[in-house]
């Protein structure tokens, strides 16, 4: 490890080695750092097919193939009642082999990510604590100061500091810097809980639809559970609900898991010939954006620059498209002499476009007076819409031109709600 770089990324996760494996590649100095040792668990592992992108950027698509991870082809929702939505299979819309796309252990798919940084020229070191980010408050841009360096803490325990041109700051939901400089805003409206487990031999779909994700309901609406087909006959399967509701006052994360599967019509025949074979984990999935994204020498990617919410698997690809865009911009930047915030940010307002698309099916999923379903019946020519979002090809103005149909298919059935109740 040297005591300078050009780049230092914060974070071994998608987003931190997409980004340190960009700029390595572009021939400057980068350190990769990831405090805990890899490979490390993570939840997160379904993919949107729109990964397959930069993936291929980063020569990882012949790998990805030969894995032996799942593939998936297909979404399905199921309602509370249990009554299954026809798989959306994303070859209807796009035939390419990017269509397809791969439910993966995310301990493996992180170490591909991080060793390939490596394999790029990056210096990668894991069991590595950010101590802190150093900042000049001399120079400043409204009020944001410039980055400078890092202070780490190395394997051994030796603390050191890094001088570097820029931060990439991938440190996942701790998003270290936006904490430091008070910048992150919660969403009050998506503060969620999650409690999930692994099961071998859940009742899987059919054919191509063997990978689908499939999301399904409870039947009080009141939480909703991911089935993630996994490779060597394992199922990811958690339970997603508002805060309070899931965690406050209501026992063991195993007893909750267990009251809602209960209420869960669409899963419980799923599970019935299964075997739990994981301890039952939670976490916390409050919905937050940044106010500011990257400032002069700092830039955030990944859930440091937001999360939305599990529901779409929107999670690894916004890590790895903010990955690349951060990177291509951080090495315009190097080789310019510009490493202002509004150069390291440049790609952040088109991102946050696509990313709010998401958003609003998101706010739309957990509205008790949407469905899908109804949805597609009232406005069949929507189909190619919704797809591409579920696949994640957001980045363009069309992409948004369901909502306004949405809404009112909301609004009529809250409307319909109401008189049935008067």
């Amino acid at each position: 490890m040297k005591n300078s770089y050009d780049c230092v990324v914060i974070g071994g996760g998608p987003a931190g080695g997409t980004a340190a494996a960009v700029v390595a590649q572009a021939g400057h100095s980068t350190l990769l750092i990831e405090r805990e040792a890899m490979p490390r668990f993570h939840v997160g592992e379904s993919l949107m097919p729109e990964t397959y992108w930069p993936l291929q950027r980063l020569g990882l698509v012949d790998k990805m193939k030969s894995s032996g991870w799942q593939p998936k082809k297909s979404v399905q929702f199921v309602t509370h009642t249990g009554k299954e939505s026809e798989p959306f299979f994303f070859r209807e819309h796009d035939e390419r082999e990017c269509a397809t796309t791969w439910q993966v252990e995310r301990s493996e798919f992180d170490q591909m990510l991080f060793d390939r940084a490596s394999e790029l020229g990056a210096d990668c070191y894991d069991q590595t604590r950010l101590i802190d980010v150093c900042f000049d408050e001399s120079v400043a841009t409204d009020g944001i100061p410039k980055a400078t360096g890092v202070v780490i803490r190395d394997a051994e325990g030796v603390q050191r500091q890094i001088d570097c041109r820029v931060v990439i700051d991938a440190t996942g939901q701790q998003s270290f810097i936006a904490g430091k400089l008070g910048l992150k805003e919660i969403n009050p409206d998506l503060k969620k809980a999650a409690v999930w487990t692994y099961f071998k031999d859940a009742t899987r779909g059919d054919g191509d639809n063997e990978g689908a994700t499939i999301i399904l309901n409870t039947e009080n609406k009141n939480a909703w559970f991911w089935f993630i087909p996994q490779s060597r006959g394992i199922t990811s399967i958690g339970c997603v609900g508002d805060n309070d509701y899931l965690l406050k006052g209501r026992g063991t994360p195993e007893e909750i898991f267990n009251e809602e599967l209960s209420r869960c019509p669409g899963l419980m025949p799923r599970l019935q010939n299964a075997t739990r074979v994981g301890k039952f984990s939670t976490a916390k999935e409050f919905s937050y954006m940044t106010k500011t994204h990257a400032g002069e020498g700092w830039v955030l990617v990944g859930d440091a620059f937001g999360f939305i919410d599990p529901v779409y698997s929107s999670g690894v690809y916004f890590a790895l498209e903010m990955g690349v865009r951060a990177g291509d911009a951080v090495i315009e930047g190097l080789e310019m002499g510009d490493v202002s915030g509004q150069q390291l940010g440049k790609w952040a307002t088109d991102f946050k476009a696509g990313a709010d698309r998401v958003r609003k099916l998101v706010h739309a999923f957990y509205d008790k007076d949407f469905s899908i379903g109804r949805f597609m019946k009232e406005y069949p020519q929507y189909r190619s819409n919704l797809t591409d979002l579920l696949i994640g090809r957001i980045f363009h103005e069309d992409a948004g031109r369901m909502f306004p149909d949405m809404q009112r298919s909301i609004e009529r059935t809250r409307q319909e709600m109401a008189q049935t109740v008067v």
